[in-house]
């Protein structure tokens, strides 16, 4: 078998012939790395082996719903679509120490108690190590729980048909090499070639795998970013290490829903399920400050309040710096051009800071009018109406437009004890509400919004215009 050597790239994998300094792919600087790459070569009954299968008509194909293992973790049997799909392969990513390792013994423990049997394969932890670190964890013994310490796929592969286990759990896919292949772990070759075999071995016996992977804060590391095609699902845990709260997100699921969330809180025995996110994510909401607006987001099919927290004050600079965490910059920049223009407010001296409290990371426009809203109260040190949640998303023009599921975000914040809600006035047509404890206030643009949600209490200094 001829071996030649390639140039890979180490974040999205593509290859060269030569070294480059930047990848045409990706446009990343100096991720390029020298691989030994050996084209294969399959014999003529491997082939035969892999595709057997013969094209069939599909109004021929019998449609039935697939078997789904409930792993007993209600957080994330909703991000799985309810349950564990038998012969699917799910990739869990996040950076180090964020606790998928943690979940990985805690699915383990649950999905055994039922009879399942599982093979743990522990490729950065010895299995000693592993034990203490589960029993720190609190978890139960089972005669069906398997743990090995191995790194050589090809043992890997050999274990999984003696034991025939129904799930598989591989940590992390980083450590794992094909003998086969002359580059070192973790490159993309082998990270790609090992997820390979893996998913094609589980849709052969129908095993279940879980596959952990590690990302580097840029998320250019050579592994869940260049596996995410071949995987059915794609679960990333999002949240700082040093916080309690951790958030598991669908990014992709081939039987069920995406853009799904978990709640977890991360604990000495493990994560902890959080049965009701929005009122923890309000717990620590301070009182008569201004810059403090809540917003109802939806994550899949959940309703969730957060919080959204404004800073603004005199740039000392020469410009004004715009930064915020857990909200799209670009849009922020947006907000605040539309802030200056449509109402006349002058933010081009000032130094805007925006947060969304908890670790949450929104992606729905629909709390664009919470956050501007918190940039104006902040600017003017005005304080918001109090009790009071804001929904909509803001156009160019300053109008307020529509936005959906809108009776799932209401009755969230009338379940925490909300008594007044801003929301789009296109959104309030054909709007029934049964509880009449909160208070619809509808809202068309952004300058009437503003006018209606600060109050003329000033708590600090004098009034900005």
């Amino acid at each position: 078998m001829k071996i030649k050597t390639v140039f890979s790239c180490q974040s999205c994998g593509y290859q060269s012939p030569k070294w480059l300094g930047r990848c045409p792919d990706c446009n990343s600087w100096n991720t390029f790395v020298e691989e030994d790459y050996a084209a294969p070569a399959l014999k003529m009954k491997e082939r035969s082996a892999l595709y057997k299968d013969e094209p069939v008509l599909l109004k021929d194909v019998e449609a039935k719903d697939e078997d789904r293992l409930k792993t007993n973790i209600l957080e994330l049997d909703r991000v799985l679509g309810g349950g564990i799909v038998n012969g699917s392969v799910v990739l869990i990513g996040g950076d180090p120490g964020v606790g998928k390792s943690t979940i990985a013994l805690q699915v383990s423990s649950e999905v055994t108690k039922c009879g399942t049997v599982v093979l743990y394969v522990s490729g950065e932890e010895s299995v000693a190590q592993t034990k203490l670190r589960a029993k720190r964890l609190g978890q139960i013994d089972s005669d069906n729980f398997y743990i090995v310490n191995q790194t050589d796929l090809s043992f890997i592969t050999e274990y999984i048909k003696k034991l025939n286990p129904d799930v598989v759990i591989i940590d992390s896919i980083q450590v794992i090499f094909d003998p086969a292949i002359s580059s070192s772990a973790g490159s993309v070759s082998q990270v790609r070639e090992c997820a390979g075999i893996l998913t094609q071995l589980a849709k052969t016996t129908g095993t279940s795998i879980f596959i952990l992977g590690h990302v580097t804060k840029e998320g250019t590391l050579a592994g869940p970013r260049v596996l995410e095609h071949i995987v059915d699902t794609v679960l990333y845990f999002e949240g700082d290490r040093f916080s309690i709260y951790r958030i598991l997100r669908a990014v992709k699921n081939r039987f069920g829903p995406t853009n799904e969330i978990g709640v977890f809180e991360m604990t000495s025995s493990g994560l902890t399920q959080v049965k009701n996110p929005s009122e923890i994510f309000l717990s620590e909401r301070p009182k008569d400050v201004s810059g403090s607006v809540v917003t109802s987001i939806l994550e899949g099919s959940r309703p969730l309040l957060v919080e959204i927290q404004s800073l603004v004050s005199k740039s000392s600079f020469g410009y004004a710096r715009r930064r915020s965490q857990g909200f799209d910059f670009n849009r922020l920049a947006l907000l605040v051009a539309v802030l200056e223009k449509r109402v006349g407010l002058h933010l081009e001296a000032e130094d805007i800071f925006v947060n969304v409290a908890g670790a949450v990371k929104i992606e729905d426009p629909t709390a664009d009018l919470a956050v501007a809203t918190a940039v104006a109260s902040a600017f003017r040190e005005q304080l918001v109406m109090p009790e009071t949640v804001v929904i909509g998303e803001i156009g160019l023009a300053g109008e307020i437009r529509s936005v959906s599921q809108v009776l799932l975000r209401i009755n969230e914040a009338e379940k925490l004890g909300f008594k007044h809600c801003v929301l789009p006035k296109n959104s309030c047509k054909n709007l029934k509400i049964n509880n009449k404890n909160i208070e619809l206030i509808p809202v068309s643009t952004l300058k009437e919004a503003l006018d209606i949600i600060l109050s003329e209490d000033i708590t600090y200094g004098a009034k900005r215009t």
